[in-house]
């Protein structure tokens, strides 16, 4: 008898030693939706942009606005967000998901062996003296857990805060650029027009024009202020060939290097001499690193910042980590560009929230500004190559591109009621006049 107690109680023990808190068998709180009265179980996971994140018994995030819930839901969210920020202040932040070393899950294999050979030893010998083994499993495991813990707590340092006015500062330099913020982003404004020209250089043409973009109010670039390290940050290799992954200080975005083809769009002619081109909705933007807005900036300034909130310098002298940055004396992060690919941000170092809806290579971050496709996608112009671009006048261009050695003109404008007109001038003078309005206008 006196066998089994100690069985049933090494079982108990054992059976305790992986007792956590906020473990599995925890209730999910109930949250009160105003709307229709609902009342739903879920895990808070985060508040911010007041948006409130949490997981149901499934693991599956959804989100809500914090208007949604009851007053006496909103007070909690504030406070745990609160609480979960104050933690975050530290030098060391909190220990995020425990993972284990393959040496680790050796010795833990270890302990539970010895605790079963322990178990049967005592059942079958009768002997205490076995119960030795089952102490020394014991021992491995806490010690391996208790290990564990330590070194993911010291392992994800926290970095400072973006400096917001030093950010704006650089931003604010370029006529068509705004920006404003709350207590989680800085919000970039702008047309999506550079001021300097475009197009020319471009030898594999898709047949889009730059044309202005709505990136105003809710529909702005965001910056984390809160940089935070990744622990697992993204390769722009296999990822992130949808979307932005920066905006230059111009309020231009800047995407992956790679095209949503997972071609280096430098390499194959797709841009011009600014780095740039435009996507199918007629947007422009860079797939390099803007260099040459160091005229603008100055340089020793960043160029661009990225959309998990670290700034985007020039070329450096300096060793650079395998995601193309360095880390500072201060504990703040920076990308610097190099001359060839992957030219910049080669891994996403900071934390970034990905598009649900979007899988992994063609993934992106959100949030992200929304595009609109005027007219419909062309096919790539084989053999053409953009040798002229211009302005008219306000919103009005001229673009010029050589075919089989012979120029074509495409003049185009849009007024204040967005109505666009393209009018596409061949060697021979003849003319087709087309035009087109936004669909949701």
């Amino acid at each position: 008898m006196k066998y089994k107690i100690l069985v049933i109680f090494l079982f108990i023990l054992f059976s305790n030693l992986f007792a956590h808190e906020g473990g599995h068998g925890v209730l999910l709180k109930q949250w009160s939706l105003r709307a229709n009265n609902e009342i739903i179980n879920a895990d808070f996971i985060k508040y911010e942009n007041n948006k409130v994140w949490l997981m149901a018994s499934d693991h599956g995030i959804k989100t809500y606005k914090i208007s949604d819930f009851s007053n006496a839901d909103q007070e909690f969210i504030k406070t745990k967000n609160e609480i979960i920020q104050s933690l975050n202040g530290d030098h060391i932040s909190d220990l995020k998901s425990q993972t284990l070393s393959k040496w680790n899950i050796l010795h833990i294999a270890l302990g539970g062996f010895l605790l079963c050979f322990s178990a049967f030893k005592l059942v079958k010998r009768k002997q205490i003296v076995h119960l030795t083994y089952g102490t020394l499993g014991l021992g491995i495991i806490l010690f391996v857990s208790c290990k564990n813990i330590k070194t993911d707590k010291e392992s994800v340092i926290n970095v400072p805060q973006n400096d917001i006015s030093i950010m704006q500062s650089f931003f604010e330099k370029f006529d068509r650029v705004e920006t404003h913020s709350d207590e989680n982003y800085l919000y970039i404004s702008s047309n999506g027009l550079p001021d300097h020209d475009m197009m020319v250089g471009i030898s594999n043409w898709q047949q889009q024009v730059p044309i202005n973009q709505n990136y105003t109010g809710s529909n702005s670039w965001a910056i984390p202020i809160h940089p935070k390290l990744a622990e697992h940050p993204l390769s722009t290799k296999t990822n992130l060939l949808k979307g932005a992954i920066a905006v230059a200080v111009n309020g231009i975005p800047i995407f992956n290097p790679l095209n949503n083809r997972g071609e280096d769009a430098n390499a194959i002619g797709e841009l011009d001499n600014w780095g740039g081109h435009c996507g199918r909705a007629d947007d422009y933007h860079y797939h390099l690193p803007p260099l040459h807005l160091q005229d603008q900036v100055g340089e020793g300034n960043p160029v661009a910042y990225a959309v998990d909130g670290f700034p985007v310098y020039g070329k450096t002298t300096d060793t650079l980590d395998a995601y193309l940055g360095k880390m500072n004396s201060d504990g703040s992060y920076e990308y610097h560009t190099i001359k060839e690919y992957p030219y910049f941000i080669a891994g996403m170092r900071g934390e970034v929230i990905l598009d649900p809806k979007t899988k992994a290579p063609e993934n992106q971050v959100y949030p992200q500004p929304r595009t609109q496709e005027l007219r419909p996608a062309l096919r790539p112009l084989r053999g053409a190559e953009i040798i002229d671009f211009k302005s008219l006048e306000e919103n009005s261009y001229a673009l010029t591109y050589s075919l089989d050695s012979k120029e074509y003109t495409i003049n185009y404008s849009w007024d204040r009621e967005d109505n666009y007109s393209y009018q596409f001038i061949n060697p021979d003078g003849a003319v087709t006049v087309e035009t087109y309005k936004p669909r949701d206008k």
